[in-house]
């Protein structure tokens, strides 16, 4: 990309060109999603994502960026780079996507395989579709579109990571360890969305999280349940009560300590229960969880979710008396709550409640902070112009959102006079990390135009 002089691009030819390069973007998200780039050896092999790290790599060669690199970060995934020099004097703006996704889940439940992007009522489906490589596709047709109409006018860098599905930090630590590297004046985190389809939006707050495993034992080994069940004390049934303890009667998160962020308000746009039911899928009779509005609940208040359970399974069960049990548990975090002190209230509350003196013992798999954006920064105005032109009759608006980006948090640290702004793909029909994960090809154009566009009037505000 030729960038030593750029001219304002005229909103219409960029629109245009974007339109035009769909085709392309389509072909080359098939490319993407076709990796099984899930960051756990457990499930698919790591050459799955260290050919979409290679990928990502070699698009960004393709496009004139320079200094690319494959970058092995401390907890053995790999990132891509690459720096695409801008006019002299102009800021640096850093784009972020992931290209590791999560695991597809129960793959006969999918309509079309996982890993197979498949055209189906107007949407592209496919693992990654929307979080986070559709989010990569995004930023290169922007780059695409500004070099079609005059010249990209800023300095661009991109770091696509691969691992932050697994929140295990390693993109974070080299960061911190080469802060050189992604220093920027802007910061565009392109793994976020739209309220809903066609309603621009940009995201203010990310709960952030943590990932603990808590193993129960009671006995050295199962038990006949005839013989000793109603004396010996039953592990599974320890953890069962274990994970109750963390819910109110009405559903709402209790973990000692806090008690006060349970009780926190949104202040903002705010989500209707009826949509977020039909959003969510709430089947007909079953009630919500939680107490407040819907956006105090998934985007101000802590969150506990039980993801896993390791215990035999009903279908070659024994009558037997479980000796041990464990279960993974994600507990979000609420913006104005540290994390790292979330994470010890959580052991402490697991420990206290362990019944009959089960041996109880938690280990932290992932961390990350919660991140609150500064909005009323320039680059913030520079968007709503572009979402404004990008989707006539519409204003921006901003939102929460209830999952994490732990890589905020250190962006914010390392640079803090970036402005951070978070866009993306990820609205509710996406349904990203569950089956059938889809991405609209309409919000794809329209974020592309807009990304460009903002690139265009950041150029021109720092004039």
């Amino acid at each position: 990309m030729d960038t030593s002089s750029t001219r304002r691009p005229d909103p219409a030819g960029l629109a245009t060109t974007v339109a035009s390069l769909l085709p392309r973007a389509r072909t080359e998200l098939a490319e993407l999603v076709a990796f099984k780039s899930v960051a756990d050896e457990a499930q698919f092999p790591k050459s799955e994502c260290d050919a979409a790290a290679s990928w990502v790599a070699d698009a960004l060669r393709a496009e004139g960026f320079q200094d690319v690199a494959v970058l092995d970060t401390p907890d053995g995934t790999q990132s891509a780079y690459g720096h695409l020099p801008g006019p002299e004097g102009a800021p640096t703006v850093l784009l972020y996507a992931h290209y590791d996704v999560q695991p597809p889940l129960d793959e006969s439940a999918w309509l079309s395989p996982p890993f197979e992007l498949t055209e189906r009522d107007g949407r592209w489906y496919g693992r990654g579709a929307a979080d986070c490589k559709g989010g990569f596709i995004m930023h290169l047709l922007a780059l695409r579109a500004l070099k079609a109409n005059g010249g990209v006018p800023v300095g661009v860098k991109v770091i696509v990571e691969g691992s932050e599905e697994q929140g295990t930090g390693g993109l974070q630590r080299y960061a911190e360890a080469h802060p050189e590297l992604l220093a920027a004046d802007a910061i565009v985190i392109g793994d976020t969305g739209n309220f809903r389809v066609g309603l621009p939006t940009v995201t203010a707050t990310l709960r952030g999280m943590t990932l603990v495993r808590v193993q129960v034992d009671t006995l050295e080994g199962d038990l006949h349940s005839g013989q000793f069940g109603g004396a010996a004390p039953d592990a599974l049934a320890a953890l069962i009560r274990i994970l109750d303890s963390m819910r109110a009667e009405d559903g709402t998160t209790v973990v000692t300590g806090l008690e006060e962020q349970a009780a926190a308000t949104w202040e903002g746009l705010q989500y209707p229960e009826e949509d977020f039911r039909k959003d969510a899928k709430v089947l007909d009779g079953v009630g919500l969880i939680g107490s407040g509005t819907v956006a105090d609940r998934i985007w101000a208040r802590p969150a506990v979710t039980v993801l896993g359970i390791d215990c035999p399974p009903v279908i070659g069960a024994t009558p037997s008396v479980q000796a041990g049990a464990r279960a993974l548990i994600s507990l979000r975090v609420p913006p104005g709550t540290d994390a790292a002190e979330a994470t010890q209230l959580l052991f402490a509350h697991l420990q206290a409640a362990a019944p009959w003196g089960a041996r109880v013992s938690v280990e932290q798999i992932g961390q990350g902070q919660p991140f609150r954006a500064d909005t009323t920064s320039p680059a913030y105005a520079s968007m709503a112009e572009a979402m404004r032109v990008a989707y006539p009759g519409e204003e921006m608006q901003t939102s929460g959102m209830g999952g994490s980006i732990p890589l905020c948090n250190t962006l914010a640290s390392l640079y803090p006079e970036a402005e951070i702004l978070l866009i993306g793909l990820s609205e509710p029909e996406a349904q990203i990390h569950a089956v059938n994960e889809s991405v609209s090809p309409q919000e794809l154009e329209r974020l592309s135009l807009a990304e460009a566009l903002f690139l265009a009037n950041y150029a021109e505000s720092k004039r």
